[in-house]
This record gives C-alpha cells, sequence and structure tokens, in this order.
C-alpha cells in the first residue's frame, strides 16, 4: 500500500513552529547570528584590506597607514577565529539542548498516546522519529537559521559598502547575484527536493519498521521457511529506499551544481562591469578593485543558503513528522485532581463503542462485578471481548452508556488512581531486556523478595524460575526471546497479582499454558477472589469453570449466561 508522502505542513510552517521551540535559548540564537555575521565580514575584511592597500598603491586616496591596513588585515583573520568558535559553540549548544527537549516532548506525546493510539502506530516508525528524525532536525538548529540570518545581514552590509564606496552599478549586481543564488535558485529547486526528501524520509521509516518486524518475527520467519520470502521483501524494499537516496542526492547535485555556476556569472559580471565603468572614466581602478573584490568575498552566505533545500527537504519531512505527533490528540485525555476511589464494585449500563465513529464493536453493554466474584467472558475472537476490558480501564473513550466504580462514572475519576485499583493482563506480556526480578517489579517497586516468590507461585512460574541458572536474577534477553509466550504470559499474571489491585482484568491468561499448569494459576485465582474482582475472558470453557458468573458477547452485544 502506497504511503502517504505530503507534508501536512508547509516549509515556512515548519520553520516557524521549529523557531517557537527556542523559547528562552533564542537570545541564544540571536548571539550566534551576531557573531557569525561579524564573522563573516571579518573574514571578508582580510581580502579587502589586501584590495585596499593595492588601491593606495594605485594612487587611490586612503586615510589608513599601511601598517594599518596591515594590521587590520591580519585583526580580521584573528578575530574571524574566534567569532567563528562562539558561532559555532552558540549553535550547536542550542541544537543539542534542543534535541533533549524535543526528545522529552515526544516522550511525553507517547505517554499521553498510548495505549490507545499507539496500537496503529508501527514501532519502527516511533523509533526512526526519536532517533534519525531528532537528529536530522539538529541541522536545522545549528546549520539553518543562523545561516538564513547572517546572509540576510552580510549581503545588506557588503550592498550599501560597495555602493557607497566604489559604484552603485557594481553594488546592484552583487544584489541582483544574492537574490538569484539566495532565494531564485533555491525556490525552483525546492519543489524536487521537497518530493524526493519526504520520500527519502518515508521509506526510510517503512523500511525501519519492517526489518525490526522481521528481526522480532525471526524464530517464526525460521519456523515457516519463509526465509527467502521475508529477504526478498527486505531486498525490494531496500531497493526501493536506494532509488529514493539516488534521487534526493541528484536533486541536490544538480541544485549545487546550478548554484556554482550561477555564482561564476556573477562574478564575471561584477567584473565586467567594473571594467567598463573603468573604461570609460566613470570609476578609478582602486575603487573598482576595492568594489570588485568586497562583491568577490560575499557570496559565501548566500551560497550557504543555496545549499539549504537539499537538508531542509529532510528537515521538513522529520520536523513534519515529529510535529504531527505533539500536535495529535490522544483517543482519551488523561482526568487528573478528579475523584479517587477504592474499589468495591463495579457496573456497566447501555455501554456502545466504536473507533471510527461509523462501526459500533460494542452496543448497549450491561453488566456488572463485585468484590468477592470471578466474572466470566466468552465469546469469538474479533467479538470485542478486549476492547471492552480496555474500556473498563479508560485506554478508549465510551460512545455511550456507563461505566461506574463504587457509582461514579469512569470520565470522572483521577486516572492514576483508576490504574493503581484496576490491572489488566493482556494476551502479550512484555518483558524488558532486564532480570526477571527487575521485570516483576514494574508492578510494585517496594515488594519484598517474598511477595515477589509469592506472587510468582500463585501465578505457576515460582518453580520455573528456580531452574535457571540465576533465577530471579536471569536476563529474560532482548524482546523476551529467552523465554516462552507461556513463561511471559505467567510472568505477565505474578505482575498482576504482585500489583495487588482490587480489581484484575485476564484477556486469554492461560491460553499460553498446558492444563496442568492452568489449573494452578485457576486455583490461584480462585483463592484470591475473596478479596479482589476478578474479569476473566477466555475461549476455553474449563477456565471459565471457576467463574461465578458468565457474559457471553455475540456481534457486539453481552448478555448473562443462565
Amino acid at each position: 500500500m502506497k504511503q502517504n508522502t505530503k507534508l501536512r505542513r508547509s516549509g515556512a510552517v515548519i520553520m516557524a513552529k521549529l523557531i517557537l521551540l527556542l523559547g528562552s535559548l533564542s537570545y541564544i540564537m540571536i548571539l550566534a547570528v551576531i557573531n557569525g555575521s561579524v564573522g563573516f565580514l571579518c573574514a571578508m575584511g582580510v581580502t579587502l584590506f589586501g584590495a585596499i592597500g593595492i588601491a593606495k598603491a594605485l594612487g587611490e586616496t586612503v586615510a589608513l597607514s599601511y601598517g594599518l591596513i596591515i594590521g587590520l588585515a591580519i585583526g580580521c583573520g584573528v578575530l574571524r577565529g574566534a567569532l567563528r568558535y562562539f558561532e559555532q559553540y552558540s549553535n550547536h549548544y542550542i541544537a543539542f539542548r534542543l534535541l533533549a527537549v524535543l526528545r522529552d516532548k515526544i516522550f511525553g506525546a507517547l505517554r499521553v498516546l498510548c495505549p490507545a493510539k499507539l496500537e496503529s502506530k508501527q514501532k519502527g516508525s516511533i523509533i526512526a522519529m526519536i532517533t534519525s528524525d531528532i537528529e536530522t532536525l539538529e541541522v536545522f538548529y545549528a546549520h539553518t537559521i543562523s545561516p538564513i540570518c547572517i546572509a540576510v545581514f552580510v549581503s545588506a552590509c557588503v550592498f550599501l559598502f560597495v555602493g557607497f564606496v566604489s559604484s552603485w552599478y557594481i553594488a546592484i549586481v552583487a544584489l541582483l547575484g544574492f537574490v538569484t543564488i539566495g532565494i531564485i535558485v533555491p525556490i525552483i529547486f525546492s519543489g524536487k527536493l521537497k518530493e524526493s526528501g519526504v520520500n527519502y524520509r518515508t521509506e526510510f521509516a517503512s523500511f525501519n519498521a519492517y526489518f525490526l518486524d522481521s528481526i522480532k518475527g525471526i524464530k517464526d520467519i525460521v519456523l515457516n521457511n519463509a526465509g527467502k520470502e521475508r529477504e526478498k521483501e527486505v531486498n525490494e524494499r531496500s531497493d526501493v529506499l536506494l532509488t529514493e537516496t539516488k534521487k534526493m542526492k541528484h536533486n541536490i547535485t544538480k541544485a549545487a551544481a546550478v548554484t556554482e555556476l550561477c555564482v561564476s556569472l556573477f562574478i564575471i559580471a561584477t567584473l565586467a562591469i567594473g571594467i567598463f565603468l573603468v573604461a570609460n572614466d566613470m570609476l578609478s581602478v582602486g575603487r573598482m578593485i576595492i568594489g570588485v573584490v568586497a562583491v568577490f568575498g560575499s557570496f559565501g552566505p548566500v551560497i550557504a543558503i543555496s545549499a539549504l533545500p537539499g537538508n531542509l527537504t529532510q528537515t521538513f519531512a522529520s520536523g513534519d513528522r515529529v510535529l504531527n505527533l505533539l500536535s495529535e490528540e490522544p483517543a482519551v485525555t488523561p482526568i487528573k485532581n478528579g475523584k479517587k476511589i477504592e474499589y468495591n464494585d463495579l457496573k456497566v449500563n447501555g455501554l456502545s463503542f466504536s473507533y471510527d465513529g461509523k462501526t459500533e464493536v460494542l452496543n448497549d453493554i450491561c453488566m456488572y462485578a463485585q468484590k468477592g466474584e470471578i466474572i466470566g467472558i466468552v465469546g469469538e475472537s474479533g467479538c470485542g471481548k478486549s476492547t471492552f476490558l480496555k474500556l473498563l480501564l479508560r485506554f478508549w473513550q465510551k460512545s455511550q452508556g456507563e461505566i461506574t466504580y463504587n457509582g461514579v462514572d469512569i470520565d470522572s475519576i483521577d486516572s492514576e488512581n483508576l490504574l493503581d485499583n484496576v490491572t489488566i493482563v493482556s494476551q502479550t506480556t512484555y518483558l524488558f531486556d532486564e532480570t526477571i526480578e527487575d521485570n516483576l517489579r514494574i508492578a510494585n517497586p517496594a515488594a519484598t523478595q517474598e511477595e515477589i516468590e509469592a506472587a510468582c507461585q500463585m501465578a505457576s512460574v515460582h518453580d520455573f524460575i528456580l531452574t535457571l541458572s540465576d533465577g530471579y536474577k536471569t536476563k529474560v534477553g532482548a524482546l523476551g526471546d529467552n523465554l516462552s509466550a507461556g513463561e511471559k504470559q505467567r510472568i505477565g499474571l505474578a505482575r498482576a497479582f504482585l500489583r495487588g489491585s482490587e480489581l484484575i482484568l485476564l484477556d486469554e491468561p492461560t491460553s499460553n499454558v498446558d492444563s496442568i499448569n492452568e489449573g494452578i494459576i485457576l486455583k490461584a485465582l480462585k483463592e484470591q477472589k475473596h478479596q479482589k474482582s476478578i474479569i476473566l475472558v477466555s475461549h476455553r470453557e474449563s477456565t471459565m469453570a471457576i467463574a461465578d458468573r458468565i457474559y457471553r458477547v455475540e456481534r457486539g452485544q453481552m448478555y448473562e449466561q443462565k
């Protein structure tokens, strides 16, 4: 499926929004621009004072002595080095400070968007955003804002200097050169570069996501002998990415070549105008040399601007993706300073829900649960059972109806308090590349070793952990690959027991375990029900045997089995 590669915002809007992120760092950017502008004028001063010395030798009236001219030329060279250092230091200080701020903002946005809005996002694409997209923005802050300001300031200074000291004809030719190289050429090529840059960033993110999925699923690929097909797809995607890279590099090279050609043509034009003015006694040779040398050395800043579209295309694509994430509205807004509860009962009345606002997944759902009960929910795959559990945690916003805890509507309960009272164990348990103990302590960092072991015994995973070489200190490996699906699921269940929430939502908690371990887990659940409420989703009839009441979900509707 072809991905949408168009920018949602124009380049100017993206630049404006990125600049607004400077905030309190704007004064450092101003300092960088001043240092850069004065520094480049000092660089020009080295050759310009040389030209002034030649003009003086040719009989031009110059108030400066030869010694002072030489001293000023040397001073400009030394000052140029110092100012260049401070300019680059300021730019990169801002860039790296802002990269840290942006990463913090992105992680903050991800925390707000999860888990609902992140279910539809490719994990590889998110990783590409946090890493490569943010790094690309460093180019904007360190090598884009300052050069543009420097080019405008330096070009204005050169135009006025040449006009007053040498000739306004030469100054006008220089101005035309500045406008052509710094504005017209970038505008002409920006369209092609924008398209190729956006395509490249999109294909890069897509390839990243697909490759990450391939690594995560390497075992299944090998077991299903699908390696050749996967390798073929990876190679095809790699070729597409390479093609987009070549297009982008080709357009950048073409733009650079046109820029260099324009610089050469305007230098020739400046020299020709100067010679013409001298030949027609409209300008002295000395002043012509000063004006021409000043123009010759002034194209550096506008050349830097002309080269920006090649970098800016990727910057705009990356900036647009980052700004899209930062501006994306969460499926639900966390409730802060809301009502707090200590769970006793749950009631659902007239609950309806739709993901897209058109097709209803759940319709007019009614159910209730009290402390000390195990409620079973059965139904075919895709009938909305897992969605129902997510609604009980307010991962999604209900369309209609009521979900109340202790008589308090879920939309009024403090979000953190709700998560303290309700815990869910999903079908897939994610384990971090840490020890088993560290993975368990996510649920309760202050838990004692005895509490951890008791939770694992209830989840029928304690004996297995003891068989490992390092016991609870065993590293689970990246993506939890050192453990089977059933072992990871039981560790997820142990987390729920360790969490100590009064309401536990279990989504197929025994789907990956054998009948013996299922029996042990169900026995533990039955023992826990006197202290808690447990809502158990499963397709196994054997699992439903411990339920006090059973609800069946069919075609988005739920009814209690008698």
